[in-house]
């Protein structure tokens, strides 16, 4: 990027040094720049880069909208109007309309590429007042007594250095401060691993559904398929370690081909398709750190916690806890009387999101919630309220949770009903969530 600052002095003071220019770290270095903090993101690859993570929800419309952004996102997007579920044990395709939901006026989203999507946040952060320095990694991070020294070497070889007031984390999956700190565990509810890669020639659907992100139901997980506005579709295999055991020396091109055809609907869908692209694994897919703070630090989206992404989720948690993060950032350094409350508050919000999602994520390959999502019924605005969760409706004061309590409800009782089956999946999940020894990241063609 060419706002970006590469080749910084060796030694830097900043109020703010934050790891990672993804949509957290670009989203809360925008924000406390314009704040009037000095702030400086280190980001170890360059900008326009691949990413996973494609398909945005409704409620991140409004966060574009007070960066101001808006407009550049939807230029480079396609419009989703609904999410849509295809089980083999049913013979229709369930549609849910983001119109439909109990906040009518979060009636759609876009599907982008990680890539230009990225870009255009960093480079917002940039012109908001925010030093970005691309191809830069931390390497070291030491707490003094009133500030944070920070070690990093750029991919020239050589080495910097910055005196910060405040660290932000917001480095990702690689979550620097959680390992450093041996803070980060293996989520013990859920765990699965994606294999992944963007065609040519998928199938679309028709008219104003032609962008709508469609979910796939298959016997070791589910797909997603995300049309992109330039003719590309990503689509993606969500599966539970054991299954990618089986790959046993086959390429991961070949391996994600195998894998779509046990998955008929799907693969008719694909039938002319292409890979156009490296196909990529990430294993490991579940992790949770057991703080979302410290002195002088906070940790932002997947750097703090990962769950699953059946429900297009990262992008828009990543940037509503930014705004979180920034509020409490602003307050440590403004008023540092106000930290603990600040931080505490920040606390609440970072959790929240993981937490009303995991619910649905740990069960959403259970046949009692297959069913109940294949054949949804609105009896006391419950579908509504789903739908607003879909969207990503969870922080306003859009009235869903009695609703959503009811679903629950709904849901153990249709689980009681069908003792048998719930056992014997529950039986079927504890062997599937077992950690795979080869759980990292690798990319093959």
């Amino acid at each position: 990027m060419q706002e970006s600052r590469t080749t910084p002095p060796n030694q830097q003071r900043c109020d703010v040094l934050v790891i990672g220019a993804g949509p957290a770290g670009s989203t809360v270095g925008a924000l406390l720049a314009r704040q009037g903090h000095a702030v400086t993101i280190l980001e170890k690859d360059r900008h326009p880069r691949f990413h996973i993570g494609e398909s945005l929800l409704p409620a991140n419309l409004p966060l574009f909208d007070r960066l101001g952004v808006g407009e550049a996102i939807r230029a480079i997007g396609i419009r989703k109007n609904a999410a849509e579920f295809i089980s083999p044990d049913h013979d229709h395709v369930q549609r849910f309309p983001f119109a439909e939901a109990w906040d009518k006026a979060l009636s759609h989203a876009y599907q982008v590429r990680r890539a230009d999507f990225d870009q255009i946040l960093a480079k917002n952060a940039v012109e908001s007042g925010a030093i970005l320095v691309e191809g830069c990694r931390v390497r070291a991070v030491d707490f003094t007594q009133d500030a944070v020294d920070i070690q990093a070497k750029h991919d020239d070889g050589t080495t910097s250095h910055w005196h910060a007031r405040f660290l932000i984390d917001a480095s990702g999956r690689d979550t620097f401060m959680a390992n450093r700190q041996h803070a980060k565990s293996r989520n013990p509810y859920h765990n699965s691993s994606a294999l992944y890669g963007h065609f040519t020639g998928v199938e679309r659907n028709p008219g104003d559904a032609e962008g709508n992100i469609s979910i796939y139901w298959f016997d070791h997980g589910w797909f997603w398929v995300i049309p992109l506005a330039d003719g590309a579709t990503s689509v993606g295999a969500v599966t539970w370690p054991y299954y990618m055991k089986q790959r046993q020396g086959r390429t991961l091109s070949a391996f994600l081909l195998e894998t779509i055809t046990l998955c008929p609907p799907l693969a008719e869908r694909l039938k002319h398709a292409e890979l156009t692209n490296l196909v990529e694994a990430t294993g490991n897919f579940s992790y949770a750190t057991d703080h979302t703070y410290g002195d002088r630090y906070i940790l932002l989206g997947d750097a703090y916690a990962f769950i699953d992404p059946v429900f297009s989720s990262g992008v828009m948690l990543a940037m509503q806890g930014a705004f979180f993060g920034a509020e409490a950032v602003d307050t440590c350094l403004r008023s540092p009387a106000q930290s603990r409350k600040a931080l505490r508050r920040f606390d609440r919000g970072m959790r929240r999101g993981p937490r009303e999602f995991s619910w649905f994520i740990y069960r959403m390959t259970s046949p009692t919630m297959r069913n109940l999502f294949m054949a949804p019924r609105n009896l006391l605005r419950i579908k509504e309220a789903l739908l607003s969760l879909l969207s990503g409706d969870i922080y306003g004061k859009t009235p869903i949770w009695p609703s959503l309590y009811l679903f629950k409800l709904v849901y153990y009782l249709s689980a009681l009903r069908d003792w048998r089956g719930t056992r014997a999946a529950a039986r079927a999940r504890r062997t599937q969530i077992l950690p795979s020894e080869d759980g990292g990241t690798t990319a093959e063609a």
